[in-house]
């Protein structure tokens, strides 16, 4: 069995935002949304580079990297940690992903490389609301789906 859950799972899939955050040359921290996280298999994550130089350079000199997805209704998500490698074209990694954004998007996309996570620790990011005991998930999914107008169930 490997780190990723079912719920996170679910919480990728739901999300249809990430934040990914890696180490420049000088230490200091780049952190840049990606709209293609995906779950690859039980142990790995996967994104499209699709317009993320800075971060691809970050990763080709050092791979670590963290990894935050929040389902903005629910006010829940994980922060995952690990190592990247990326994948090129004739990779099956890279041929899923790419499949992935053709199916989404469109062919007007540009898929320069994929970039898989080894999740190495995944730890749960909880509004304080969930700390409190004040609301459940379907409580939260409500309120915030009427602030926003979104259809809930």
């Amino acid at each position: 069995m490997g780190i990723i859950t079912q719920d996170m799972r679910r919480i990728v899939d739901s999300a249809k935002l990430a934040f990914v955050a890696t180490v420049c040359e000088d230490g200091s921290p780049n952190l840049s949304p990606k709209g293609s996280l995906l779950v690859y298999d039980d142990d790995h994550l996967v994104f499209m580079n699709m317009a993320s130089p800075t971060t691809v350079a970050n990763l080709r000199r050092d791979p670590r990297l963290e990894v935050n997805v929040i389902d903005f209704l629910l006010r829940r998500g994980f922060r995952f940690k690990g190592t990247a490698e990326l994948r090129s074209e004739g990779d099956p990694v890279y041929a899923w992903s790419r499949q992935w954004v053709m199916d989404t998007h469109g062919p007007a996309y540009p898929c320069h490389e994929a970039v898989l996570i080894r999740v190495e620790r995944a730890l749960p990011v909880d509004s304080p609301a969930y700390a409190f005991g004040h609301w459940s998930e379907a409580d939260l999914r409500r309120a915030w789906a009427d602030t926003y107008g979104v259809a809930h169930d």
